[in-house]
């Protein structure tokens, strides 16, 4: 090659340049006291580049300039030093073996920089790929380019370690540098868990550096983290810097992975809790790039400590991360986890996780009571909470504060027990869902008699095949449905509508009513989906809940708890396509795909995504909706309609961003299958409120007579209008309004019916209103 080709895609003037430098460089020649040294030191490691497949030797007249210019002080800029590098690590990719000789002049550049400036710079060579023999033969220049001196204290040999690439690992220096660095072999070896799971030797080795300090530490490093959700950080690429949200780099995830492999050898009662709890933490929310788990490694090695340390004692840990974590791989380490226990105990997965609900001491009432000094406590599943009983047996708030440090271990056990419940609660509803099938002897010892499981089951009605549905009874000789005794071994399931005449379904829920029973979900006014006419055209797609705008983080948190899954949506997710993207539901053998794209750019709060058709699928290809299994197709939509209703921006006029018109229709527009029930609910609630006289139903609105103006509550949205002219009325009730006396017969959990109904009370009284933003809007 000639030296102007070599040169040719340079601009007329730098192509000169390097020309000239070419024939000083073979001539041997240096470039003389006026050259520009920093130009001088880019052309000399521009000429190490020998050709995309790399591999051939070096001119050692090249070499000699390239040594020269490592040896002197040059101010290259960041942008400059950041190109070097840059190069280097790319020509190595390609081929090139001299690894000494590339990053000669790189590394002399990265020497001009602070420590931060030089752990950016070295992140190429040190974190990049295809770089490992070059890593492996510069690991003591870059070990001493990044070791910071002693003066910079306890923090400065930290950051050393682990870097300082985020803000838990800032935290870790700032805050603990003098307690790491008083356990610095430790904290050495937490850097070195970069495989998916510790080897013996790792463990046998953290075991030898434990101490009653060191365990203390990890103890309160991971309950850092589980109330850690990262923040801002400025990221630096050429010379830009811009802000990205960042929760943990990589050098951290490294550190937070050997600090959980410790957890295996510490024989704790905390340890299965606190593990859990950093799972659920870096299992969920958002890692800024759109995705629903904040760090998968960290999650996955959460959930291998909990594998490993094994038993039956896992078991509700591990079913509580696979509640709430939607990451495709961490589901797979939990499904592998849990169907390794309940091989070993020869069960199926589902049994496991019935026959090891803890009781947490609890007895057949829901109660567990210990004694505390003069005082009995009262742990009760009902609430659940802790209540307090003097000597003179009176129940008082809490006890004296000299008593209360003895509380700790109950505080825990109650700690427990809530989230024990939010778990059999979703694990009942899943049932339902996937039609589940036990005999009546298992139903009767691991759900009705079971003191955690026990209230929500005894409120649901089950059924028997070929025989009654009831709500069950407890009689003398056991669990009756219907005053009949189902045999030991007769098959029973969950009671579900869609199998279930019309008549049936309405006189179920006008005795769930009238009897005061209150399901733990929506099981007797669960919403119906039968196929349309318009599917039956379209074969395999539904455009049901098509053209809706919604908060796309909302919408994606809510669907990821019901079992979607699915690749992020939103224009940085290249394997998708653009801003389009899709979630995807697998249930009883079907796939429902459901696609989506962002309407609104990435930075803008909220964003907001638009749906479109869901598509059915059966091993992998097109299906028919006809062909679905009626329960099938009626839980994937109510799951749609359930996002649609929670997250649409028609629920209130606040962020649309352009879509008002969207608004306007949907937010008073025509009622889903789950505001349909919504009003089913209201049309029995109603004539038994305090202000019937007040209120009335009409197709898609309460309509609610106040003293100042008639108002119109839309019963999909809780959209509120006033009469004569249909304005708008913006009005958030306050908590605990006089709705929250009012009997529902299922848990909402603060759900649309509950604020139509504090708006109906709050708005049937509109002259006793006094909020200056709701009054103003009155006239």
């Amino acid at each position: 090659m000639t030296s102007a080709s070599r040169w040719d895609h340079l601009g007329p003037a730098m192509s000169a340049v390097y020309q000239r430098f070419d024939e000083l460089t073979e001539q041997g020649l240096d470039p003389g006291p006026s050259v520009d040294w920093r130009v001088y030191g880019t052309y000399a490691q521009m000429r190490l580049w020998l050709s995309p497949e790399g591999g051939h030797d070096y001119d050692e007249r090249v070499l000699r300039v390239v040594r020269s210019v490592a040896g002197r002080d040059i101010d290259f800029t960041y942008r400059e030093a950041h190109h070097l590098m840059e190069r280097a690590c790319s020509w190595v990719r390609q081929g090139h073996t001299r690894y000494e000789e590339l990053f000669r002049i790189p590394l002399a550049a990265a020497r001009r920089f602070d420590h931060q400036r030089r752990r950016d710079l070295l992140s190429w060579l040190t974190a990049g790929p295809g770089l490992k023999e070059a890593r492996a033969l510069l690991a003591g220049q870059v070990t001493e380019l990044l070791t910071e001196p002693a003066e910079n204290g306890p923090a400065g040999v930290v950051r050393t370690v682990i870097g300082d690439t985020d803000h838990f690992a800032r935290m870790l220096a700032e805050e603990y540098g003098p307690r790491l660095a008083e356990l610095l072999p430790l904290l050495r070896h937490w850097n070195t868990a970069r495989s998916t799971r510790p080897s013996a030797r790792w463990l046998r080795n953290a075991a030898r550096m434990l101490t009653p300090d060191a365990i203390a530490l990890v103890r309160e490093l991971l309950t850092r983290l589980v109330a850690y959700r990262g923040g801002e950080w400025v990221v630096r690429h050429d010379e830009g810097e811009w802000q990205d949200r960042v929760f943990l780099r990589e050098d951290t995830i490294v550190v937070v992975r050997g600090l959980l492999w410790t957890c295996q050898v510490i024989d704790e009662r905390w340890v299965t809790s606190l593990v859990t709890d950093v799972a659920m933490t870096c299992g969920t929310g958002s890692n800024g790039m759109g995705s629903t788990c904040r760090c998968e490694p960290v999650t996955n090695a959460a959930v291998g400590v909990l594998a490993r340390r094994g038993g039956l004692d896992v078991i509700v840990p591990l079913s509580r991360i696979q509640a709430k974590v939607r990451a495709r791989s961490v589901q797979r380490n939990l499904s592998l986890a849990l169907d390794a226990v309940a091989a070993e105990n020869g069960l199926t997965r589902e049994q496991l996780l019935d026959r090891t609900v803890p009781a947490f001491g609890l007895d057949a009432d829901g109660v567990r009571e210990e004694k505390v000094g003069d005082y009995r406590v009262r742990l009760c599943a009902d609430g659940p909470a802790l209540r307090y009983v003097n000597a003179a047996g009176k129940t008082v708030r809490s006890l004296p504060k000299e008593l209360r440090a003895e509380l700790s271990d109950l505080r825990s056990v109650l700690k427990e027990l809530k989230l024990a419940q939010a778990a059999e609660r979703f694990r009942l509803e899943q049932a339902i869902v996937h039609d589940r099938t036990w005999h009546w002897r298992e139903v009767s010892e691991y759900f009705l008699d079971h003191p955690v499981t026990g209230p929500y089951a005894r409120a649901l009605v089950w059924r028997i095949a070929g025989g009654p549905a009831d709500l069950p009874v407890r009689t003398a000789g056991g669990w009756e449905l219907a005053g009949h005794r189902p045999a030991p071994d007769a098959v029973a399931s969950l009671w579900h509508p869609v199998h279930a005449s019309a008549d049936e379904v309405a006189a179920w829920r006008d005795r769930l009513l009238e009897s005061g029973v209150r399901q733990p979900f929506k099981q007797v006014f669960r919403e119906l989906y039968p196929l349309t006419p318009a599917e039956e055209r379209t074969g395999t797609f539904s455009n049901r809940f098509a053209g809706h705008v919604l908060r796309y983080g909302q919408a994606r948190t809510l669907l990821g708890g019901r079992g979607w899954t699915g690749r992020s949506i939103g224009h940085w997710d290249p394997v998708n396509g653009g801003d389009q993207g899709e979630v995807v539901r697998d249930l009883a053998g079907w796939q429902a795909r459901w696609a989506m794209h962002i309407v609104s750019g990435y930075g803008v709060e909220p964003m907001l995504c638009a749906t479109e058709g869901i598509t059915f699928h059966r091993d992998g290809r097109a299906a028919s909706m006809a062909d679905l299994p009626p329960l099938v197709l009626s839980e994937i939509l109510r799951e749609a309609d359930l996002a649609v209703g929670v997250a649409s921006v028609a629920r209130d006029d606040q962020a649309l961003n352009g879509h008002e018109r969207y608004w306007r229709s949907h937010g008073f527009g025509e009622l889903t299958e789950t505001a349909r029930t919504r009003r089913e609910v209201l049309a029995r609630l109603l004539p038994k409120l305090k202000i019937a006289s007040r209120v009335e139903l009409t197709d898609r609105f309460l309509l609610v007579r106040g003293d100042l103006r008639t108002y119109k509550i839309h019963l999909g949205s809780a959209n509120v209008l006033m009469e004569p002219n249909d304005a708008y009325l913006c009005v958030v009730p306050a908590s605990g309004s006089a709705a929250g006396s009012v009997f529902l017969p299922f848990e909402e959990d603060g759900g649309t019916l509950s604020v139509i109904l504090s708006k109906a009370f709050l708005l049937a009284a509109d002259t006793a209103i006094t909020d200056p933003t709701i009054t103003r809007q009155l006239g």
